[in-house]
């Protein structure tokens, strides 16, 4: 169950941090909303899971799959260039936090 709620959690972290660059520093209401919600959720995530997963291992986990969803987001969007090498750079991550979980 951590592992469900630590993947849930980081993919709130990535739409907290989505929603903080498009409030334009807290100017804009629902965007600011979004993004107070979604961090105290992504959190409460992140402190669940690291009642049974290592600290590190949950810390990890938690900020790939926010840091790769959040580029993989923004250059769908058009906010962020495309290129092969960041793609490829992502897939890293994304292979390292597949890793992590392997190893636990």
């Amino acid at each position: 169950m951590a592992w469900i709620v630590l993947v849930i959690s980081g993919v709130l972290e990535a739409v907290w941090a989505v929603s903080l660059g498009r409030s334009e520093g807290f100017t804009r209401l629902t965007p600011t909303v979004v993004f107070g919600v979604a961090l105290a959720a992504s959190m409460a995530g992140l402190a669940y899971a690291m009642r049974t997963l290592p600290t590190g291992t949950a810390y990890a986990v938690w900020v790939g799959i926010g840091a790769s969803l959040t580029v993989a987001f923004s250059m769908a969007v058009g906010d962020e260039p495309a290129s092969l090498l960041k793609v490829l750079l992502i897939l890293g991550i994304v292979g390292c936090v597949i890793g992590l979980k392997l190893t636990h």
